[in-house]
């Protein structure tokens, strides 16, 4: 809930598509005429997937189950269309950062998943909850153009997956499970915004050197802290090269149950076969360019 409804009033749901308030642009009270722009950019509330329990003490959102951001204005989206910034790949992280209340949070600190629920806020905030974009459907693989309610994501609930994959918390903040061929015991960390950034770049070096862009390994590194209580580097790095394909598979599901997160699946009907298909919101160009 904004901390601006006090001043303007309850806003529904698609906040960003409410009309802004009334705003007396060069003028006082009394009628007085000056140069100034007597606006308050608004505030959301937005709930955080980690309810703030995964971050450290002496960290801003430690023990914090919300996050305050601004509405996005016409300053963000110059960070947006700034070509330097997108060609280091830092546009939205600097838009982000833009928009919070606190300017000792940081992008880089934040966990994925709420860093993905500030991103989709920040985005209804600037252009509503509607969100057109191209899928492709799973059944027939026709092209269709879907328009997303934005407005439905909502955070994901892991205990039911917890009890699926055999999920356990540790008084360190990380997650231990044990995988079903080998019975390794493998405890995992949450990722940031700084350790998906440098899995890009991972990413971009491997596509420039024309090698297999795939980031499946480092990831496992990335989050990986130990393997049956021993986190020798070089130990887990031959572990992670000879982990038989059905663990592999079973740890990367684990790994995205433990990870607080938003839920981006939404049903989607296809207008050539008219089959019904739960698919993930894609966050292509379209999110914050919209047509």
């Amino acid at each position: 809930m904004s901390r601006n409804e006090e001043r303007f009033g309850t806003q529904d749901a698609n906040f960003g598509d409410s009309p802004a308030p009334a705003v007396a642009v060069g003028s006082e009270p009394g009628g007085t005429q000056n140069n100034t722009f007597n606006w308050t950019t608004p505030t959301e509330i937005v709930d955080l997937p980690s309810a703030g329990v995964f971050y450290p003490e002496g960290h801003p959102l430690h023990g914090k189950d919300t996050i305050e951001i601004k509405f996005m204005t016409a300053k963000e989206e110059d960070i947006l269309t700034s070509k330097a910034l997108l060609r280091k790949g830092v546009a939205i992280d600097r838009m982000l950062e833009s928009l919070f209340v606190d300017n000792r949070i940081k992008v880089q600190d934040l966990l994925i998943g709420d860093k993905n629920a500030v991103t989709v806020a920040a985005r209804i905030t600037g252009y509503g909850s509607e969100y057109e974009t191209k899928v492709t459907c799973p059944s027939c693989g026709a092209a269709l153009r879907h328009t997303f309610d934005l407005s439905e994501v909502e955070n994901k609930n892991p205990e039911e997956e917890f009890l699926e994959y055999g999920i356990e918390g540790t008084p360190n903040g990380t997650f231990v499970v044990t995988l079903p061929m080998t019975k390794a015991v493998v405890e995992c960390r949450l990722l940031t915004g700084a350790d998906e950034a440098a899995l890009m770049k991972i990413s971009e070096r491997k596509q420039k050197s024309k090698l297999n862009d795939s980031v499946l390994l480092e990831s496992f590194k990335s989050f990986i802290v130990s393997v049956n209580g021993n986190s020798n580097m070089g130990m887990l790095s031959s572990f992670i090269m000879n982990m038989p394909a059905r663990d592999s598979r079973f740890l990367r599901r684990a790994f995205a149950a433990m990870t607080p997160n938003v839920d981006m699946t939404q049903e989607v009907v296809c207008t050539e076969c008219g089959t019904e298909s739960e698919l993930e919101i894609p966050l292509t160009a379209d999110f914050f360019w919209p047509k």
